[in-house]
């Protein structure tokens, strides 16, 4: 017997009301099979599902029989969503590199496009992962109600409601707010890198910069040629003969 999913409730009243957003740049675009117009609006929809599950995928990561079922109508979108997240790709940088409860913070976010609501919605997906596995997981959160009523079967997910009224910036993208690897595993693999600059960069615009035959460019070659001037000897004054001094006879 399974455990049934822990109740949760959001931290706040305001995610419970539909919020009235005015059309602009920060807002994300959707997409949908349902307005597919040519074969490149297809080639746009696969990569921002590849951006929203992966962030980003390299030729190696693709899944390509995945995509060739989308193309074709085998599959509907959110079945391709599901295919991502349960790829070796996915499973190798997220689920493998994190505990549980970050797993379940990055899903909810690609996922269901919005942040977690509290520690207790962490407790209660962690369970089921604990109990079901990640493709029981992985089920659970494709046939929530949430998910079909906001992207539905043939709508790529996207982080909802980025542009906030009440301040200045708005919603930090998932990939930065929640990066790929825990702080353990950055740890490990050497990174973030911090690099101490000894010596100061000047920038030089481009049309200052020396061209071929400019004498600045050999100044260098100039420098370190030895010096052969002939310097004049250092003569005493007494030691100079008044026989060699000219006169006026």
């Amino acid at each position: 017997m399974s455990i049934p999913l822990l109740g949760y409730a959001p931290k706040s009243q305001n995610v419970r009301v539909a919020g009235y957003e005015v059309p602009g740049d920060e807002q994300p675009r959707v997409y949908s099979v349902e307005n597919l117009l040519s074969p490149t609006d297809m080639d746009n929809l696969i990569e921002a599902a590849y951006r929203q599950i992966f962030f980003h995928a390299f030729k190696s990561d693709r899944e390509k029989f995945l995509e060739s079922q989308l193309r074709n109508g085998q599959i509907t979108v959110r079945d391709f969503i599901r295919g991502l997240l349960l790829s070796n790709t996915f499973k190798n940088s997220f689920y493998n590199k994190n505990s549980n409860y970050r797993f379940v913070e990055q899903c909810v976010q690609r996922v269901l496009g919005r942040d977690v609501y509290s520690e207790k919605e962490k407790i209660a997906w962690s369970i089921v992962i604990a109990t079901k596995g990640i493709e029981g997981f992985v089920d659970q959160l494709l046939n929530s109600d949430e998910y079909i009523e906001n992207f539905g079967y043939d709508t790529v997910p996207y982080q909802r409601r980025r542009n906030l009224p009440g301040r200045e910036q708005g919603e930090l993208p998932f990939n930065i707010k929640s990066p790929r690897y825990d702080g353990y595993y950055r740890a490990i693999l050497g990174f973030p890198q911090i690099i101490w600059q000894t010596e100061v960069r000047r920038y030089v615009p481009q049309d200052r910069k020396p061209r071929a035959g400019d004498p600045s460019l050999y100044l260098d070659m100039a420098r370190s040629l030895p010096q052969r001037a002939n310097v004049p000897p250092k003569v005493s004054a007494m030691n100079i003969s008044l026989d060699k001094v000219p006169y006026r006879k």
